[in-house]
């Protein structure tokens, strides 16, 4: 609107993603479970293939390969609309609730950036939960080689001592409102709360100064290696992915066929119980593929865990799964 370009009026993003829970936030996602129940008041937002390389990458395929078809859906579902009605799209680098700690593979997101720079749609990338150093830098997205127009971010910004999010955008967009109606109309009553801003302040000044980012990457690898000794060769573990310390396990009835447990055993839900009770808290959800079947476990430790907290880590969550598959 501030440009000139009202009829640019479309959101695209992707099928089993979540970016809240406002009704405009709702509907560019595509976590259908969490849709369901405000249906009738989203506005039509179309979804296309997330980046998905345990469940959707062909034998034979690459993944760079891989990478390159399915972002090349985005072009086709931009000349189905019509580019000019297009306004953004939308995506998690590391998918998190919905899917479990999922990254793009190599290339993915920089085609993606080709396709939305070759049409003028902005690349917003919402990194609530992957992003303030989650993965190992300060926007995940720095691993991927990509820039988007606008990003999202909120959980790490203020580490859980105080509720925070925040929407970062570039110079481009910024003076195309100044320069427009001057006047950013998109207020909430708690915008700019100044306790708020000083505890993001002192978090991001402790992610700085404590050299908590490589100390993040370092401790992610030694997460990953011990998830993998742990569950490598787990008969019901079809997939350990993430970066740094966001990593998620997805559960399967039949490791070579990737078949899952039936939905109506909420395998994940008895997992998340008999982790509490072991003392663990993590994320374990159901819904993995399509809003109704898979399991996985998402797993997001302290930046400072230690590698004895590690060990602990990977124990009570064998014993959780253990429990939880014998039920």
């Amino acid at each position: 609107m501030e440009i000139g370009q009202p009829q640019r009026h479309r959101v695209i993003a992707r099928r089993q993603s979540y970016h809240g829970n406002t009704l405009g936030a709702l509907a560019a996602g595509g976590n259908a479970w969490r849709r369901a129940q405000f249906a009738p008041l989203l506005t039509d937002t179309t979804h296309i293939a997330p980046c998905y390389e345990y469940r959707d990458r062909h034998d034979g395929e690459t993944p760079e390969a891989y990478g390159q078809r399915v972002a090349d859906e985005l072009e086709t579902e931009i000349q189905r609309l019509g580019p000019e009605t297009i306004m953004a799209f939308v995506a998690e680098p590391v998918v998190g609730a919905t899917m479990g700690a999922v990254p793009a593979v190599p290339g993915y997101l920089k085609r993606i950036r080709e396709i939305c720079d070759r049409h003028g749609v902005l690349l917003i990338l919402d990194e609530v939960m992957c992003g303030m150093g989650r993965t190992g830098h300060l926007y995940a997205c720095t691993e991927d080689g990509v820039a988007p127009d606008m990003i999202t971010v909120a959980k790490g910004l203020g580490a859980g001592y105080q509720p925070i999010g925040a929407l970062i955008c570039t110079g481009q967009i910024y003076d195309a409102i100044a320069a427009g109606s001057g006047f950013f109309q998109h207020g909430h009553t708690y915008m700019g709360h100044a306790m708020a801003a000083a505890g993001a302040g002192a978090v991001l000044r402790a992610i700085r100064d404590r050299g908590l980012l490589p100390r993040v990457r370092q401790a992610g690898e030694t997460l990953d290696a011990a998830l993998r000794a742990r569950f490598g060769q787990h008969p019901h573990i079809g997939d350990i992915r993430g970066r740094g310390l966001f990593r998620g396990l997805e559960l399967v009835a039949d490791r070579e066929t990737k078949a899952v447990f039936d939905p109506t055993r909420k395998l994940h839900a008895k997992i998340k119980a008999a982790a509490m009770d072991a003392g663990l808290i993590c994320y374990p959800m159901g819904g993995t593929i399509d809003g109704q079947r898979g399991d996985h476990i998402l797993l997001a430790p302290p930046f400072i865990i230690s590698d004895d907290q590690i060990g602990e880590l990977t124990d009570k969550l064998g014993q959780a799964i253990d429990r939880a598959l014998a039920a």
